[in-house]
């Protein structure tokens, strides 16, 4: 006798409606439950946006949004911790709701402990995020005080550098970007 996976959709989150301890998302039909994040993590994803919302705001060139709600698809539904949206994408991207449809431009992921929440953000994550057109990727370790950058190259995402504390982080996508990446932790 074989075993059937359980192949999870949008639909199944009403399940889930009044549970506000728990984060649900949905990547390739499976279902990721995460409890809710810790200081150090929420602490570093304000800290984060704060960073990028500064310089959105100098340059009038988008919004930053913390765990946004992104719906990829019936079988692909996701919260990333920070986003990025240029005005452009914004228009085209987000539902009569306020959730993203699509891609934004950043995407930033603050790893929460234990091995299954990093698997998640470094394969599960990498891969829908570089199959579904995101251009750029931090991946953010509180606890190594360091950011994983991956960017768009060819046709997925590939990691470009690997910067910690006393390094400054700059990006092509954000043109005049700079932050020394421990201000972010």
């Amino acid at each position: 006798m074989q075993a059937t996976s359980v192949r999870w959709t949008t639909s199944d989150l009403a399940l889930f409606a009044g549970d506000n301890r728990n984060r649900y998302e949905i990547i390739d039909g499976e279902l990721f439950v995460t409890r809710s994040p810790h200081w150090n993590h929420q602490s570093s994803c304000a800290n984060i946006a704060r960073f990028i919302g500064n310089w959105s705001d100098e340059t009038g060139l988008g919004k930053v949004g913390v765990a946004p709600g992104i719906i990829f698809s019936d079988a692909d539904n996701v919260i990333p911790d920070v986003v990025w949206a240029s005005h452009e994408s914004l228009e085209r991207l987000l539902d009569e709701a306020g959730h993203f449809t699509g891609a934004p431009e950043l995407v930033v992921e603050v790893l929460s402990p234990g091995e299954k929440n990093e698997q998640r953000d470094r394969e599960a994550k990498l891969k829908l995020y570089s199959v579904q057109g995101v251009q750029e990727y931090w991946i953010c370790d509180v606890n190594a005080k360091k950011v994983e950058v991956y960017r768009r190259q060819q046709a997925g995402l590939k990691l470009v550098a690997t910067l910690y504390s006393e390094d400054e982080l700059t990006s092509p996508l954000l043109p005049g970007f700079k932050c020394v990446v421990s201000k972010f932790f």
